[in-house]
């Protein structure tokens, strides 16, 4: 019980400093900064559906919530923003793309697998559970927190190369996640595909191309939200470093390498996909 809050401490004071240091020059709605708001709209989702979740020990709706969290969060910037700029509509239009997407996408995995293997220990613990919801609703505001800055700032700077290059470095990233998930999943639906491990496809490039894509796309909103930031709000360019570490060390390559090793790790085939194939990176698979 201690470790599981004392995790959701350091989760929510590390999400506090973003938040306040995000909230300099944001617009404000009532009295309180409207970048501030809107990072409290995925904690407090997330903290509503654990609830419902626990009792009935479902994690079924969980990814669901974080792809809602970001559209509510984005809705709740642009419906509130009292003139919102070119750079802020085209960001708000790539969370709210990749949000619905991805949880969508998500949602039906997990409703057609009937579970998601990642929450089985976790979800029969009361604390730990709490603690990767508060988990969740860290991961959709410091996720997006470049790009939220960038909406609700009050600082409104000309269109130039960094707002290009970002366009480019997202569609590029958002390409690669969507090619990827729709091969794996054509990959599974194939029957005589059951317990083998795809290596065709941007999979035999890399073990996760997926998550290659999805780090390169917020790469991308940050350098798009990088000239309308000013003082503190620099500190939320941390958002794609976040990314990084969660999808690597946390959640995502973590689990799933141990998870392929756990199912294959006496599988030759298996060991040469590893030694051949980079973690994250892609290349040409060597010969």
């Amino acid at each position: 019980m201690i470790k599981p809050l004392f995790g959701i401490l350091v989760v929510l004071s590390i999400s506090l400093l973003i938040a306040l240091a995000g909230s300099q020059g944001s617009v404000s709605t009532g009295s309180l900064p409207l970048f501030f708001v809107c990072a409290c709209v995925g904690f407090i989702l997330h903290w509503l559906v654990f609830i419902p979740g626990f009792v009935y020990q479902t994690e079924h709706y969980f990814d669901l919530t974080g792809s809602l969290s970001y559209i509510a969060a984005i809705l709740l910037a642009i419906s509130t923003h009292p003139y919102l700029d070119l750079r802020g509509s085209v960001i708000s239009a790539f969370i709210l793309i990749w949000a619905a997407r991805l949880g969508t996408f998500l949602f039906l995995r997990v409703k057609k697998d009937g579970k998601d293997s990642r929450f089985d220990e976790i979800k029969t613990r009361f604390f730990r559970f709490m603690f990767t919801w508060t988990l969740g609703g860290a991961w959709v505001f410091i996720t997006m927190a470049a790009g939220l800055a960038a909406i609700t700032s009050t600082n409104q700077t000309p269109i130039g190369i960094f707002f290009y290059a970002g366009i480019v470095l997202w569609i590029f990233g958002f390409t690669i996640e969507v090619i990827a998930d729709r091969q794996k999943r054509a990959f599974r639906s194939d029957t005589t595909n059951k317990g083998r491990f795809i290596t065709s496809g941007l999979w035999s490039m890399s073990r996760h191309p997926n998550y290659f894509g999805e780090i390169i796309l917020w790469i991308g909103i940050s350098v798009m939200a990088f000239p309308a930031l000013v003082g503190w709000q620099y500190l939320t360019l941390i958002s794609p470093l976040f990314v990084v570490f969660l999808l690597i060390k946390v959640s995502g390559v973590k689990l799933l390498e141990e998870s392929g090793l756990k199912r294959w790790g006496n599988d030759s085939d298996y060991q040469e996909y590893l030694a051949k194939t980079p973690v994250l990176m892609p290349s040409i698979r060597r010969s």
